[in-house]
């Protein structure tokens, strides 16, 4: 009896498809019937029942599965016991992130990491805020840089990598330019560039109108906070932005936004607090926060 026969078993019986099973394994579907076949022989008894359109487990397959299962797992158990004495991380670990992470070197933080554990895959994927903190509540991240717009969820940890005050932006030629200060409510009539909803920078804006009485005319969106930016320097509205962003861009002119007082963009690195976590993942977070300074 081999590992592999116990592991093409297990994911039969739980895709109840051969092709699923092989798709999921990134072997060639013969090549798992035929390692099922000869544990069959070996046992002196048939595990699936191919008869149907769907695998489905005999008897002897039911009561044989949940075996499998914890062999398979007692293999996976001395592995992490070896890797944990020897300091060695596998696996593989998710991340997240939104496109305007502002000074944040998302590169060398997953290149040290990398450097640091060859052995374990990293994933990286962009998305909006809703969205990849909903993916690191549900397991689909193990970690994201998001922008922050109150306050988490159960469950989720939050380190703010990045705390800066947010201003008004105009382009060269607008009636703004020189106006050191500006209100929320003086912007309502002007077309707004922003971030699409769903996006942290877009949710503190919307509140920040809010909470000023006013209502924002957004008549351009961009997922790219540079985009926005660009457009603002081309004339076509104006944009309430990260400080960092305003200064990037020289010919654009900053107003300190007076009311309401106190509105500041947020990024964050988030991860689950309950719930498995991998060690690799577990790795990768102690170590974007070192690398932080969080």
């Amino acid at each position: 009896m081999e590992l592999r026969q116990l592991e093409y078993f297990v994911a039969v019986a739980e895709e109840a498809n051969f092709t699923r099973a092989a798709e999921r394994l990134h072997v060639a579907q013969p090549g798992v019937s035929a390692q099922i076949r000869r544990l069959e022989r070996e046992l002196g008894q048939p595990l699936l029942d191919r008869s149907a359109r769907a695998v489905r487990l005999t008897e002897v397959g039911a009561a044989a599965l949940p075996h499998a299962r914890a062999a398979l797992a007692a293999v996976a158990g001395v592995r992490q016991a070896v890797d944990d004495l020897t300091g060695l991380v596998r696996g593989q670990v998710a991340m997240g992130m939104v496109s305007s992470r502002g000074p944040v070197n998302l590169p060398d933080l997953l290149a040290r990491f990398h450097e640091r554990h060859p052995a374990v895959d990293i994933t990286l994927a962009e998305a909006t805020s809703d969205i990849l903190l909903a993916g690191v509540a549900d397991g689909r991240f193990d970690v994201a840089l998001i922008g922050v717009s109150g306050e988490p969820p159960p469950g989720i940890g939050l380190e703010v990598v990045l705390d800066e005050p947010m201003v008004a932006i105009s382009g060269p030629d607008d009636p703004l330019t020189g106006q050191a200060t500006i209100t929320l409510s003086e912007l309502e009539s002007r077309s707004l560039v922003s971030l699409p909803k769903g996006t942290g920078m877009r949710a503190i804006v919307d509140a920040a109108f809010l909470a000023d009485g006013a209502q924002p005319r957004v008549t351009l969106e961009a997922g790219d906070p540079n985009v926005v930016a660009e457009l603002v320097g081309r004339g076509l509205g104006v944009a309430v932005v990260p400080m960092s962003l305003a200064t990037h861009y020289t010919k654009l002119h900053a107003m300190k936004i007076t009311r309401p007082a106190g509105l500041r963009a947020k990024l964050a690195l988030a991860w689950r607090t309950e719930g498995p976590v991998s060690p690799a993942a577990r790795v990768f977070i102690s170590q974007a926060r070192a690398l932080l300074g969080l």
